[in-house]
């Protein structure tokens, strides 16, 4: 995010847009949706985390989106955004931002772009500290049985119109193969206007030993509370701005 340049700049940067959008600076339109993350509990070696070694089901909230917005047609960096309501106790939430990306030692660092959804894995790109360990984080979506094929490009609202989506949450060390943790659930979608859309950011909402590793912190910091900042009407915190429309968004088909 906003890479060569410093942590002051990048809140400048991801500000202005942000104004300029009424909406975030980065994955400005999305579709919300309020699903369930249901966590199975470690059966061998435990994942050293506690909210991940017991059993439990959470619900959550999700925003897909494209990061920069292009038109639909067109490939875009996508994004999927979750947050685990409780997580860490009540009034504790988790938020993990995934991007769409491959499952290779290398493609699940890097950002992939994609025109539709439900196609390929999205990735954390940077790795967390997972109890004594450093493992990348991605969300697989999990085929319908008998649905449409990878060619059909399913709009993400107009899938999840018909059918619960499903992603199995995995993670994985360098040399290690993808191990599951987690299956998330998505079951509605609603419609939100960019300015009051949900603010996610893994740095502020983030478990003691379930968080993002240094790498860029410092810098995606600065960009999250730009962008936050950026959002109010007069960059102060004040009235949100309204869409563009005047009312909620509409889902964007993907």
């Amino acid at each position: 995010m906003f890479p060569g340049i410093s942590d002051g700049a990048a809140h400048r940067v991801a500000e202005r847009l942000a104004r300029w959008r009424a909406a975030p600076a980065l994955h400005p339109h999305g579709v919300l949706c309020s699903g369930t993350l249901d966590v199975p509990g470690s059966s061998g070696e435990p994942w050293g985390v506690p909210w991940l070694d017991r059993p439990g089901s959470y619900a959550v909230t999700v925003r897909w989106s494209r990061a920069l917005g292009l038109p639909r047609r067109l490939p875009d960096a996508l994004g999927l955004a979750l947050r685990v309501t409780d997580a860490g106790g009540p009034g504790s939430a988790l938020d993990l931002l995934f991007t769409s990306s491959g499952s290779g030692r290398l493609g699940r660092h890097l950002p992939l772009p994609r025109p539709d959804a439900l196609t390929g894995p999205y990735s954390t790109l940077l790795s967390y500290r997972m109890g004594g360990r450093e493992r990348v984080l991605a969300a697989f979506p999990v085929p319908a049985p008998g649905g449409p094929s990878k060619a059909a490009r399913p709009a993400l609202w107009q899938e999840l119109a018909r059918r619960p989506l499903r992603f199995d949450l995995r993670a994985a060390a360098p040399g290690e193969p993808w191990c599951p943790f987690a299956s998330l659930t998505l079951e509605r979608a609603h419609a939100a206007a960019p300015a009051t859309t949900v603010s996610y950011d893994p740095y502020a909402h983030s478990l003691p030993d379930l968080r993002p590793t240094r790498r860029l912190s410092g810098l995606r910091a600065a960009a999250y509370a730009g962008s936050r900042r950026g959002r109010s009407a007069d960059g102060r915190g004040g009235r949100p701005a309204s869409s563009p429309t005047g009312g909620p968004e509409p889902p964007p088909r993907s």
